[in-house]
């Protein structure tokens, strides 16, 4: 006799999470509901029309605008900046940049630069270390 293990389901907050879209933007029967994890197999592999213009259009969620503006999500919240963003706005900052976007970039880079440094100088210490 085999077992069929019962489906686990997620959140919609945590779909929306793993997919990269902004919840209020997707359908209510998505947002009302939770998803199995072979449902979001499903639709990770095959997005329905309405997941791919989210993503193709926005409004897109925090950590998405902060990855397409090359900035942290800090640097979003000094930017005051708190609303999603839709593509067309993303295009429009990133084509004329404003200061704080600039300055931003430039935390953003000089943060990842120093990460870089201090992961290289683990490793060194790593090496050097005896083995058990």
């Amino acid at each position: 006799m085999t077992i069929k293990p019962s489906p686990q389901f997620m959140k919609p907050e945590t779909a929306a999470k793993k997919l990269g879209i902004y919840l209020p933007a997707a359908p209510t029967e998505f947002q009302e509901n939770a998803i199995s994890r072979e449902d979001f197999k499903e639709i990770s592999a095959n997005p329905p029309e309405w997941l791919a213009e989210l993503r193709r259009t926005g409004p897109h969620p925090r950590p998405v605008v902060a990855q397409k503006l090359n900035i942290s999500i800090g640097g979003l919240n000094r930017s005051d900046i708190t609303e999603p963003l839709t593509t067309a706005e993303i295009t429009a900052l990133l084509q004329a940049p404003p200061a704080w976007l600039v300055t931003e970039r430039g935390v953003h880079a000089k943060a990842r630069e120093e990460a870089k440094i201090a992961k290289e100088r683990e490793a060194e210490k790593a090496a050097k270390r005896p083995k058990s």
